[in-house]
């Protein structure tokens, strides 16, 4: 941990390099504002009080929950950005301990090529008939016929100690009376890259984006025993949860393409496929291969405009916009939202000889995975677990007030030990209802009951490690 901690703080120094002349002015010009907004409190200003305290830069709290069985955090993130000719360069860092003394740290360096590029300027113009005098005047306002994104570089070290994770043992078939507990320590330091695709006329309606990463993942697994449950130890062996024993370090590749195509003013499309290489260069019994296939189809009852704002390539995980710009306000969110979705996401492992799949980096469904993902949330969390998952997803969303609102979703799924078994037939099922809240640029929050399935019913509250409108943090499998 202390390892861990002192690379953190390294990358907080080495990103703020250079930075402190522009830097000095950023704290004063948010001191000047939570003079404006803090030092009188009332109604009419305590909201704009909050969206500094939780929001703005350079400093704000960071708050949002850790992992499933992990708590609730509450720390501090700092976020900065510079632009020069071609680049915009943004260095976010955060820090949070949770409830139950579990812990994330990490930083995050954007780099977003923003070439100079020749603009064509339309101006459309009145022409009166037998005007003669050449003085036409221009119809409306230019408008520069130019839009496109940018490619995205991500450089990120990121540290994560959790306490408390279930595990039930292996299968679509295993038992609620084997669970056990372990706790888990993940260090990721990598980057990836997002290259949108534009050249191509004939495809730009599809937001064609190719996909590239790099990590070196570090994880250490340790027992739990202060838990009701067992300690993971004491049930299993390294031929029923693999891994168990030893944990070497990985190098994780990977490469992918994303479609988000926007279909008239109502539906969206947001496919993603990616394969990926996991390689133990001291043991390589723990090397595999996976590719995933996730795919999300939604439909917005009022617009797409109107819809609630998603996450964004351009910002890291503590924006909720451009640093030049201010958050979305709370009243932005009571704007009418509605939408209805469905989503199918397969993910297959690939071993050769007698290599297996760390069960630290396989798949989970039930409750919520070790990203925070809800699936199946009638079941405990990280309830089955195996190589190969299959998930099909309904949702429906509706603002009721403001920016509270109301949501339901379906789950079926599965997971198996062999790709052979993937398949429609013998899924698990789970209906889940409950309150979301998207205010600003907050993170969004949503407290489900959900029901379904042969396990009895669960109560799901969370809160997302990123403010709306922010990118999502390293997958932590």
């Amino acid at each position: 941990m202390r390892w861990n901690l002192m690379l953190v703080l390294w990358l907080a120094a080495t990103f703020a390099v250079g930075q402190e002349g522009a830097l000095r002015a950023e704290f004063r010009r948010e001191g000047e504002r939570f003079h404006d907004a803090c030092t009188t409190f009332n109604f009419s200003n305590g909201e704009e009080c909050a969206i500094l305290f939780f929001t703005d830069h350079p400093l704000h709290i960071a708050v949002g929950s850790i992992a499933p069985q992990d708590g609730f955090g509450v720390g501090g993130a700092f976020v900065t950005e510079k632009h020069t000719t071609n680049w915009r360069l943004s260095w976010d860092i955060d820090a949070v301990v949770s409830t139950n003394t579990s812990w994330r740290a990490g930083g995050y360096m954007k780099m977003i090529h923003t070439p100079r590029e020749q603009v064509k300027v339309i101006t459309p113009v009145i022409s009166h008939p037998g005007d003669t005098t050449g003085n036409q005047k221009p119809a409306h306002k230019p408008r520069i016929n130019l839009v496109h994104p940018y490619t995205v570089f991500n450089l990120y070290a990121q540290s994560t100690s959790l306490n408390k994770l279930n595990f039930f043992g292996l299968g679509n078939d295993s038992k609620i009376s084997g669970k056990s507990v372990f706790g888990m320590t993940e260090t990721i330091v990598g980057g990836n890259v997002i290259k949108p695709v534009y050249e191509w006329p004939a495809i730009l309606g599809l937001n064609l984006a190719l996909l590239g990463e790099m990590n070196g993942r570090f994880v250490n697994l340790r027992g739990n025993h202060g838990d009701s449950a067992r300690s993971i130890e004491t049930l299993y062996t390294d031929s029923t949860a693999p891994g168990l024993s030893s944990q070497p370090a990985t190098v994780q590749f990977g490469e992918g393409v994303r479609i988000k195509p926007v279909i008239g003013d109502y539906f969206q499309l947001n496919y993603m496929a990616k394969f990926q290489q996991f390689f133990a260069p001291s043991n390589s019994q723990s090397s595999f291969l996976r590719w995933t296939a996730d795919l999300n189809h939604t439909f917005f009852l009022y617009g797409h405009t109107q819809s609630a704002p998603k996450s964004t390539d351009g910002n890291g995980p503590d924006e909720c916009g451009p640093l030049t710009a201010p958050c979305p306000s709370v009243s932005h969110s009571r704007n009418l939202n509605g939408s209805v979705g469905a989503r199918l996401l397969l993910s297959e492992s690939i071993t050769s000889g007698t290599s297996a799949v760390p069960f630290y980096f396989q798949p989970t469904l039930g409750g919520g995975d070790i990203d925070g993902m809800p699936s199946l949330s009638s079941y405990q969390d990280y309830r089955f677990r195996a190589p190969n998952i299959l998930l099909l997803q309904e949702k429906f969303e509706h603002s009721i007030w403001g920016p509270l609102g109301f949501t339901f979703m379906a789950d079926q799924g599965r997971v198996a030990l062999t790709r052979g078994d993937i398949g429609f037939s013998h899924l698990k099922h789970s209906f889940g209802t409950g309150l979301t809240l998207r205010a600003g640029g907050f993170p969004m929050v949503y407290l489900m009951f959900a029901w379904g399935g042969n396990e009895g019913h669960h109560t799901i509250g969370s809160m997302n490690t990123s403010l709306i409108g922010g990118s999502s943090r390293p997958s932590l499998y």
